[in-house]
C-alpha cells in the first residue's frame, strides 16, 4: 500500500427489516448487560486502547481494519529520535482527550523497516493517518500542538463527514486507574418510544416511526437501537409508493441521472441486494463531483446506518469511496 493524498408490496420485506432491528437491539443489550457485570464487552474500549504498538505482522489488523471504523493516526518513531520523544508523548495525550475520535498507532521504525519504507517515510518523526483503508501524510518533523490539533480536527471531520466514521465509544470504567465513585447515569424511559416506532413500522406507517425514533435521538442522541431505526425507517418512507419496474428503466437509461441512481440504490437495498446498491452510489461518485457528489456520498453514509457498521459490506464500501474521493 502507497500513501495517497488524501404500492409496496413485493418490494419490502417488512419482517425482514424488523427483525434485523431486533437483532441488533439484542445485540446491543447483551454489550451493556456484559459491561454491567464487569465482563467487557464488543461496544466500548478502555482509554488505554486508544494508544496501541503496532508492528508488521499486526498492521493489518490494528490499522487497516480498524480505519473502517475509526481514524487511525500513526507517529513513526525511534528510541534514539530526540524529536520523537518531544512529539509522541503530545499525540498519546490528545488520542485521550478526543476521546475515541481517532485512535493513536505507534510504529517503531527500526522495528519495522518495511512499514517505514511502504509509506516513503524519509525522516522521522512522521505522522500519518489510514481513513477507510487510505493512507494520508499528515506532518513530518516537530509540529505545535495548536498546528497538531487544527490538523487533527480536520482528520475527524473528514472522517465523519465523508465517511460517517463517528469514532469509538470509550468507557471511562473500563481503565484500571479510573474513578468509580460516580453512579452511572441512568438511561432514559425509551421502551414505550421504540416499541411505538416497531408498531408504526408494522402498520405502514413510516411516518410514524420515523417520528417515534427522532423522539428518542432528541433526547438521547447516541441510542443505538433508535439511529437504526430511524435509518431504515427512512429509507421505507423513501421508496413508499414506488414503481420499481420504472426506477429500475429509468437507472438503466440515464447512468448520469444523480436522483435515478439513488433512489434505484434505495430500491436495491431493500429487496436486499446490499453490494448493488453500495456498488451503484460508488459508481456514481466516481462520475460526478461538487454538490451531485456530495448527495451521493451522504446517500451512501445513510445506508451504511440501515445495514450496520459491523457488516463487512460496509467496511469493503468505505474502503472504495475511499478510494473514489481521494
Amino acid at each position: 500500500m502507497q500513501p495517497r493524498n488524501m404500492s409496496m408490496s413485493g418490494v419490502v420485506d417488512l419482517a425482514a427489516v424488523k427483525a434485523a432491528q431486533e437483532a441488533k437491539a439484542k445485540a446491543e443489550q447483551a454489550r451493556a448487560e456484559a459491561a454491567r457485570q464487569g465482563g467487557g464487552g464488543g461496544g466500548a474500549v478502555s482509554p488505554a486502547d486508544l494508544v496501541i504498538d503496532v508492528d508488521e505482522a499486526g498492521f493489518e489488523r490494528d490499522v487497516l481494519q480498524r480505519s473502517t471504523e475509526v481514524p487511525v493516526v500513526i507517529d513513526f518513531w525511534a528510541e534514539w529520535c530526540q524529536p520523537c520523544k518531544q512529539l509522541s508523548p503530545v499525540l498519546e495525550r490528545l488520542a485521550v482527550e478526543y476521546n475515541g475520535r481517532f485512535v493513536l498507532a505507534k510504529i517503531d521504525v527500526d522495528a519495522n523497516q518495511m512499514l517505514m519504507q511502504q509509506f516513503g517515510v524519509q525522516g522521522i518523526p512522521a505522522v500519518f493517518a489510514v481513513v477507510a483503508g487510505q493512507a494520508l501524510p499528515l506532518f513530518q518533523g516537530a509540529a505545535g500542538e495548536a498546528q497538531i490539533r487544527e490538523t487533527l480536527d480536520q482528520l475527524v471531520a473528514v472522517a465523519e463527514q465523508r465517511f460517517g466514521l463517528t469514532g469509538l465509544s470509550v468507557d471511562p470504567e473500563a481503565d484500571p486507574g479510573a474513578d468509580r465513585t460516580a453512579p452511572a447515569a441512568p438511561a432514559g424511559p425509551y421502551d414505550a418510544l421504540l416499541e411505538a416506532a416497531v408498531r408504526a413500522l408494522d402498520a405502514g406507517d413510516f411516518g410514524g416511526a420515523v417520528q417515534a425514533y427522532k423522539n428518542v435521538l432528541s433526547d438521547d442522541p447516541g441510542n443505538t437501537e433508535a439511529k437504526l431505526g430511524l435509518a431504515q425507517a427512512e429509507l421505507l418512507q423513501r421508496v413508499q409508493g414506488l414503481d420499481p419496474q420504472q426506477v429500475r428503466k429509468d437507472a438503466a437509461e440515464k447512468p448520469a441521472d444523480v436522483q435515478a441512481q439513488i433512489t434505484a440504490a434505495d430500491l436495491d437495498l431493500v429487496g436486499g441486494h446490499v453490494e448493488d446498491a453500495f456498488g451503484r452510489l460508488i459508481e456514481t461518485v466516481q462520475r460526478t463531483a461538487g454538490d451531485d457528489r456530495d448527495a451521493v456520498r451522504l446517500r451512501l453514509l445513510e445506508l451504511f446506518e440501515v445495514v450496520g457498521p459491523e457488516d463487512p459490506r460496509v467496511a469493503a464500501a468505505r474502503r472504495a469511496l475511499a478510494r473514489a474521493l481521494f
